[in-house]
C-alpha cells in the first residue's frame, strides 16, 4: 500500500480485513476528525512528522522480510548484553521469525478459557466476540478525544483484547508477546481491557527488551474497564529505537470499588507524549500511576498522568520518576481534576527528576482543578544532581564511579521496579544501567 492516509486507505483496510459496516464508519469518522485537528503545538516538537512519508498499513502477505543484518548494532548489543535468546532477539527486532512460546502459551490460555477469560488479538475479538467489542470500544477513548486518537481509530490494526468474567480472578500476568504474531504487528495497535464485577487482572504489554522499528510513528490506543469492584493492572515497559515518535493515549474507567493501576515505563523514542489516565467514576474508586523516563541525548519525553475524580470517597497516587542525560528532556505533566460532588477525596502526586549533567532539561506542568471543598490533594516535587556526598560514601567503600552512581539510580527508581515481576525488574535495570554507561564522569 502505498504512504499517506486517504479515505482510500482506510477503506482498504477494513476491506482487507473483512470488518462489518458499523467499524468502516467508525474509521472514516475518525479520519474526518484526524484531519479537522491540528498539530498539537503545546508539548514536544511535531513537525518532523509527515502524513506523506508514512506507511499506514501493511498487508501481512506483503511485509518484507527483514534481515537479522539489518538490524542496529546498538540494538543488536542490548539484546546480547540482556542475554537475551536468538528466537526472541530476532522476534523483538520484527524479523519474520517464530517465537518458540506457544507451547507454553497453549496450556495457561487453556486453563483461562475454562473460566470463561476471552484473551485474544483485537481483530479476532471483533469477528468472534463483536457485542461485547462494540459495546465497549471507542468509549472510554473517543475519536474526539485528540488527534492522535483518531488517527488510530482511523487506522488501528492488532492489539489485545481481554475479557474476564465476573468473580474470576487471573493469578498469572497476561503477557502480550506470547500471542501477537509478527505478521500482525502494527504501529497503531489497539488494546481493550475489561473486568467485569469482582474480576482481577494483570496485563503486561510487550517486552522490556528494545522492539526495533524503521516506522517513524507509533500511535497506540488502551481502553481499560473496571467494573464494580474489579482490579486491572497494566504494564507497559517499552524501549523503541530512537528515530520514533511514540504518541499514545491510555486510560481507564474504574466504576463503585474497582482500581485501576498504571505501571509506565519509557525507554527510548525520539519523542514520546503520554499521559495515562484513570477516570474515578465510582464511589470508592481507586487509581494509581507509577511512570518512569529516561532521557537520552536528542530524546524528549513528555510524560505523566492524569486523575478524573467523578465519584465519592475516590482516591489517586500518581508517582513519577524522570532522568536526563546528555542534553536529552524529560517532563512531567499532569492533571488531578476533582468535579463538583465528588466529596471526600483523596490525591497525592509525587514528581521527582535526576539530571545527570549540566546541559540536560527536565520541567514539570501540574494541572490541580478541584471544584469541590471537602477533598484533600497532596504535591511534592523535587528535582536533584547525584549527591557528591553519596558518591564519595559509596566510592570510599571501593566502588568505582559508574558503579556507586548505578546503585544510586536503581534507589531513585526502587518505587518502579519494586511493582514489577521480578524477570521485568531485572530487565528494566539492566536497561537504565546500560544506559548510564558513560554518563557519569
Amino acid at each position: 500500500m502505498d504512504r499517506g492516509l486517504s479515505k482510500d486507505t482506510v477503506i482498504a483496510i477494513s476491506k482487507f480485513k473483512k470488518e462489518p459496516q458499523w467499524m468502516l464508519e467508525t474509521r472514516l469518522k475518525a479520519l474526518e476528525i484526524y484531519n479537522s485537528k491540528p498539530v498539537p503545538t503545546w508539548g514536544p516538537d511535531l513537525s518532523g512528522l509527515k502524513d506523506e512519508e508514512i506507511q499506514f498499513f501493511v498487508k501481512p502477505e506483503t511485509r518484507k522480510t527483514k534481515s537479522w543484518d539489518e538490524i542496529p548494532e546498538t540494538i543488536k548489543r542490548t539484546f546480547e548484553d540482556l542475554k537475551i535468546p536468538e528466537a526472541e532477539r530476532k522476534y523483538l527486532a520484527g524479523v519474520e521469525t517464530q517465537y518458540d512460546s506457544n507451547v507454553i502459551y497453549g496450556q495457561i490460555k487453556k486453563e483461562w478459557e475454562q473460566q470463561g477469560v476471552i484473551f485474544t488479538d483485537t481483530d479476532t475479538a471483533l469477528k468472534k466476540h463483536e457485542d461485547i467489542f462494540k459495546r465497549w470500544f471507542g468509549k472510554v477513548v473517543p475519536a474526539t478525544d485528540n488527534k492522535y486518537a483518531a488517527l488510530n481509530t482511523a487506522c488501528w490494526s492488532g492489539g489485545s483484547f481481554v475479557y474476564v468474567p465476573k468473580g474470576v480472578k487471573v493469578t498469572v500476568p497476561l503477557q502480550a508477546y506470547f500471542y501477537i504474531k509478527t505478521k500482525n504487528l502494527g504501529q497503531f495497535e489497539r488494546t481493550l481491557i475489561i473486568a467485569d464485577e469482582d474480576a482481577e487482572v494483570q496485563y503486561i504489554e510487550g517486552c522490556s527488551a528494545p522492539m526495533y522499528s524503521s516506522n517513524i510513528l507509533h500511535s497506540g490506543v488502551i481502553e481499560l474497564v473496571a467494573l464494580k469492584g474489579a482490579r486491572i493492572r497494566y504494564t507497559t515497559i517499552q524501549n523503541w529505537s530512537k528515530n520514533i515518535y511514540n504518541l499514545v493515549t491510555q486510560r481507564g474507567i474504574a466504576y463503585e470499588n474497582a482500581t485501576i493501576e498504571w505501571i509506565d515505563c519509557n525507554l527510548g523514542s525520539k519523542i514520546t507524549m503520554k499521559y495515562p489516565c484513570v477516570v474515578l467514576a465510582g464511589k470508592r474508586s481507586r487509581g494509581e500511576v507509577l511512570s518512569i523516563a529516561v532521557a537520552d541525548k536528542n530524546q524528549h519525553l513528555d510524560s505523566g498522568a492524569k486523575m478524573i475524580h467523578i465519584g465519592e470517597e475516590s482516591s489517586s497516587i500518581i508517582t513519577t520518576k524522570s532522568i536526563c542525560k546528555n542534553g536529552g528532556r524529560s517532563s512531567y505533566r499532569g492533571l488531578v481534576k476533582i468535579t463538583k460532588g465528588a466529596k471526600k477525596c483523596k490525591s497525592k502526586v509525587v514528581c521527582d527528576a535526576l539530571i545527570l549533567d549540566n546541559i540536560s532539561q527536565t520541567d514539570t506542568y501540574p494541572f490541580n482543578e478541584v471544584y469541590e471543598k471537602n477533598v484533600k490533594i497532596e504535591h511534592e516535587a523535587s528535582v536533584s544532581r547525584l549527591s557528591e556526598n553519596q558518591l564519595y560514601y559509596l566510592m570510599s567503600h571501593g566502588l568505582t564511579e559508574e558503579e556507586a552512581s548505578g546503585l544510586i539510580i536503581s534507589g531513585f527508581i526502587e518505587p518502579i521496579s519494586k511493582e514489577l515481576p521480578l524477570e521485568y525488574a531485572i530487565e528494566m535495570n539492566e536497561l537504565i544501567k546500560m544506559s548510564m554507561k558513560g554518563s557519569v564522569g
